[in-house]
């Protein structure tokens, strides 16, 4: 890129003052600033575009070796199954037919139901061992209350002045 140290800006700036006139110099200085602020913009957005570009070119490599690898993930699993379904038909033509000597077919073993246990809550006998009246004088809290409430409750009583 073009190099311009301090002694090059003051030249041109010199050459400017002459060649242009003091009376139009701060209106050309204003327009050249912008085109330079445009340039620049113009030069950055090629340069992110480029940049996405380049980016969106990464991300479908990434995007097709993980196809890749999933193809052949998928792959194993399905010879993996096919080996064990084969296994498996392997063994039941081990067990024979199912059937029982009188040609009957055989029985399914299934578990026993499990026996119903009642759960032995005593939720009428809790609720009413306590008498609310006895719960409100010895002060048993009956509802939540929040903790602001709680010292409102427990202020001592302002004199009165």
């Amino acid at each position: 890129m073009i190099d311009f140290g301090f002694d090059k800006i003051a030249l041109i700036g010199a050459v400017a003052l002459i060649v242009i006139g003091p009376e139009k110099l701060p209106g050309v200085a204003r327009t050249v600033g912008a085109l330079v602020g445009k340039a620049r913009r113009y030069v950055a957005d090629v340069q992110a575009e480029v940049k996405r570009s380049i980016d969106l070119e990464e991300l479908h490599k990434v995007k097709s070796q993980f196809e890749t690898a999933a193809h052949e993930m998928g792959q194993t699993i399905q010879t993996s199954v096919d080996e064990a379904s084969k296994a498996m038909q392997e063994a039941r033509a081990g067990f024979g037919s199912g059937l029982l000597d009188n040609g009957s077919p055989a029985p399914i073993w299934t578990p026993p139901a499990p026996e119903y246990k009642h759960p032995k809550k005593r939720w009428r006998l809790k609720r009413s061992a306590m008498p609310r009246w006895y719960k409100q004088r010895n002060g048993v809290r009956g509802q939540v209350q929040s903790a602001a409430a709680r010292v409102a409750r427990h202020r001592p009583a302002r004199k009165p002045s």
